[in-house]
């Protein structure tokens, strides 16, 4: 049984750029179908947000303010020691969804499959990533990844 819902957010919910500005200023694009996915279907089913970041960005505090998303830690090197911190040992990523979509998702995504969880990512994903996931959305990050995800678990919830 899935309860927790974790993601990546450059190039998983984002398409990966960085838009900035001539004054510094930096802009991130995120998909209104994976929020609402988030927002309105995870819930439905029991099942947690969290978001694990490596950046750090006031952009992504405000997405999860709005999303309703209370768990998000930015700035996170070791991804796999704060995803075991959140479920409270590494038996429990069983109850895992992790969608990612670059090398620092790795060591969490093989954890969470080992451990029988779903791992996931976008269709731009690098090769490795896609060769360690059970589902591989058709679609690119911050294009509707994943809520594609959001609706296989549903597919596959009994």
């Amino acid at each position: 049984m899935i309860e927790y819902f974790v993601m990546d957010v450059d190039g998983t919910l984002t398409d990966g750029k960085l838009y900035m500005g001539n004054q510094g200023e930096v802009m991130k694009a995120f998909d209104i179908k994976d929020g609402c996915g988030i927002h309105e279907i995870l819930p439905e089913l029991g099942i947690l947000p969290v978001i694990i970041t490596g950046r750090t960005s006031e952009i992504v505090s405000n997405r999860c303010k709005e999303l309703r998303i209370p768990y998000y830690f930015q700035g996170v090197s070791d991804k796999l020691s704060k995803l075991v911190e959140i479920t409270g040992d590494m038996k429990h990523l069983s109850r895992v969804a992790y969608i990612g979509d670059d090398r620092n998702d790795l060591r969490c995504m093989r954890a969470v499959r080992k451990q029988g969880g779903l791992v996931g990512c976008p269709a731009d994903a690098i090769r490795e990533v896609v060769e360690v996931s059970d589902f591989v959305s058709e679609f690119k990050g911050g294009a509707g990844a994943v809520r594609d995800f959001i609706e296989y678990i549903c597919k596959t919830i009994p």
